[in-house]
């Protein structure tokens, strides 16, 4: 943006206004505003041009104007903006009240003989922007407001977790809950009020039966001008009722407005189990922002198109316990109450940076139980080995150097003759192997050209041999043999990269291999036949159940039951299904989709002393888990402070591997 270009467009501007009709100068503006603003990120002399632009802007007959106005709208409300100069703050500030007034008017005058009504989201965009010129916090809603999408994203204001709410943006027809109150007495506005005529233009009947609260809401916003303490919730009846007046075709101004009425709602985050409204869920830094006690009806994550809202009642039992948090070293109900005690692994060793990428268990009769994990080196690009005994979270020995490249994957393989390894997997195709209980390298790292390995695990196959399973970015799965780590055979016949693998045992001595590949699918092997293209005992997944689901898999797992194990298929919203491998059928109805663990996920399983299972999923990076009993249904919510990186399990411990190091965490409560 250069001052040649402003000039030139300051002069086009003023050729329409003086000559009323005329559209040359828009070209030059939506070619001015990419240097204003960039992906949400408003330019340093945005604030030194903008106050000329306003003036010749509202010089416009109002039908030429509102393009112009809901730009500028973006462009005070984007997240990214530097705050505006000591020497220019007084022009900005009287160019945002000349904003108001002109935006206002072009809002006045659509659906009159000067222009024509314009359709219902470019109404709303309108509306706001003119509520951002008033300086109303809630204009940072022109930023997330898409109700053709069905969805809506929203921002705790207590612990910053995000809760998408899926089918959120239904047409209501008639109220689902009472309009929202203004305090009294009701702010108002100090000086001229250029919107005072917009409460004339909002009547009764304009949404239909039932909506008159709503209605009459949004006209005492309008009397009193907008005023920056106003409630977020009435300021968006004020917009909802300006859509139904305004927006073109009429019905989609109406069922437009009435999907922008239920943000006037409330809603409860996942995480903390607090209520808000969903307009300071939906603003930037809302002023005044607070829990709400009175327990209000509220959306919560898991609504959907159908749902029904449910009173956000807190600190009942059987809702406390469904949601823990970590506090130090405890984690706690959402009412407070003691869930357990959360362990930390040591991180002070020599070499060790103390965040980890993988983890695996290593059980063995007669012996403690370990848990490795793969870390990096203090150089960066290295990877290094620990061990810790979990039960006090100490290191067994140092770091275990000699990779040459960050460990990407990792599995416990044991062995016929009772000893256990560890097998690790490196980005550049490293693989490696180690005695855990001496600390010493079986098998020194050695590279291969198949490519990262991106997944390891050990299968048995009925001849009585333990392979192992590796899996690569470049679809090379290869069985290998523990004692020379030399490839015996190969899976995979059609090559496509593999982006998480499992083993799922369906006998006491045989085992199947289940991958995901980036496109979503999931193939099924058995490691026993000879030729990979050979079905031997696997059976694929029901390609008619997938696509039902729209379930495109991101990671497998093996879930142990009483009876038989299972394999669980994850996705990037969150979704988890479980599989019976003798038939390829879906087993239950699976986990749905969640805010909060949504993403890349992690998966572990377990089985409990009582016979439970438990899966946990999270996703990786995220600070949210969430503990599933597939039997019962029950689904717990934890919140971390740490990013989750990989999950392991242990008995009724869960292993959580972060970017700071590892923790553990009972599965059960006290």
């Amino acid at each position: 943006m250069t001052a040649e270009e402003v000039k030139a467009l300051l002069e086009e501007m003023a050729c329409t206004a003086a000559a009323g009709t005329g559209d040359e100068w828009r070209q030059a503006w939506t070619y001015l505003t990419e240097g204003l603003i960039d992906d949400g990120t408003v330019s340093d002399g945005a604030y030194a041009a903008l106050p000329h632009l306003v003036e010749a802007a509202a010089a416009l007959p109002p039908g030429q104007s509102v393009d112009f106005w809901v730009d500028m709208g973006f462009i005070v409300t984007a997240e990214d903006r530097p705050p505006v100069p000591a020497d220019l703050q007084a022009g900005f500030s009287a160019a945002l009240r000349l904003a108001e007034q002109a935006g206002v008017r072009s809002l006045l005058t659509v659906g009159t003989v000067e222009i024509a009504r314009i359709p219902a989201k470019v109404c709303a965009f309108l509306a706001l922007s003119c509520v951002a010129f008033a300086g109303h916090h809630t204009a940072t809603a022109l930023w997330s407001l898409e109700p053709q999408d069905g969805d809506l994203l929203l921002v705790c204001r207590g612990c910053g977790a995000d809760t998408e709410i899926p089918g959120f943006f239904v047409d209501p027809v008639r109220p689902p809950f009472e309009a929202p109150a203004l305090p009294g007495p009701a702010p108002v506005r100090q000086g001229e009020n250029p919107w005072g005529e917009v409460a004339a233009a909002v009547r009764d009947g304009a949404l239909g039966e039932g909506w008159e609260s709503f209605l009459r809401v949004a006209r005492e916003v309008a009397a009193a001008g907008v005023p920056p303490e106003t409630p977020g919730q009435a300021v968006l009846c004020l917009v909802a009722g300006m859509v139904a007046a305004k927006g073109d075709p009429t019905w989609a101004g109406r069922e437009w407005a009435r999907k922008l009425m239920l943000l006037t709602g409330y809603f409860r985050c996942w995480s903390c189990e607090q209520t808000w409204t969903i307009a300071d869920g939906l603003a930037e830094n809302p002023d005044g922002a607070h829990p709400q006690n009175h327990r209000p009806r509220a959306w919560t994550a898991t609504d959907g198109p159908a749902a029904t809202m449910q009173p956000a009642v807190t600190g009942r039992t059987s809702d406390a316990t469904t949601r823990l948090r970590r506090d130090g070293n405890a984690l706690l109900a959402a009412d407070g109450t003691p869930w357990g005690h959360v362990s930390v692994f040591a991180d002070s060793a020599p070499g060790f940076t103390g965040g980890v990428d993988s983890l695996t268990v290593v059980s063995r009769p007669g012996r403690p139980t370990l848990i490795a994990g793969a870390g990096v080196g203090v150089a960066g690009d290295k990877g290094v080995v620990c061990l810790w005994e979990p039960a006090d979270g100490r290191l067994v020995h140092d770091p275990l150097p000699g990779h040459p490249d960050r460990i990407r994957s990792m599995t416990a393989l044991p062995l016929p003759d009772g000893r256990i390894l560890v097998a690790t997997g490196g980005e550049t195709g490293t693989i490696a192997l180690w005695d855990p209980f001496t600390g010493q390298p079986v098998r020194e790292p050695v590279g291969n050209w198949l490519g990262g390995v991106t997944g390891m695990c050990a299968a048995t196959v009925p001849d009585g041999r333990t392979l192992l399973v590796t899996a690569t970015s470049r679809g090379a799965v290869r069985l290998r043999d523990p004692a020379t780590g030399e490839s015996v055979g190969r899976l995979n016949p059609y090559g496509r990269p593999i982006r998480s693998i499992a083993a799922v045992p369906i006998s006491a001595g045989h085992t199947l291999i289940a991958a995901s590949d980036p496109q979503g699918g999931v193939q099924v092997w058995d490691p026993a036949v000879d030729d990979p293209w050979e079905r031997g005992a696997a059976v694929q997944l029901s390609e008619r159940a997938l696509g039902a689901a729209d379930h495109r898999v991101a990671a497998v797992a093996a879930v142990p039951t009483h009876d038989r194990t299972l394999l669980a298929t994850g996705d990037d919203r969150g979704v988890v299904m479980l599989w019976d491998l003798a038939t390829g059928a879906p087993v239950g109805d699976g986990l749905p989709t969640s805010t909060g663990t949504a993403g890349l996920p992690a998966m572990t399983a377990t089985t409990l002393h009582d016979g439970r299972t438990v899966l946990v999923t999270g996703s990786r990076l995220g600070r949210g888990l969430r503990m599933w009993e597939p039997g019962t249904g029950t689904v717990r919510h934890i919140a971390l402070d740490v990013s989750v990186t990989c999950l392991a399990s242990a008995g009724p411990d869960l292993i959580v591997g972060h970017d700071r190091g590892v923790l553990t965490l009972p599965l059960t409560g006290q």
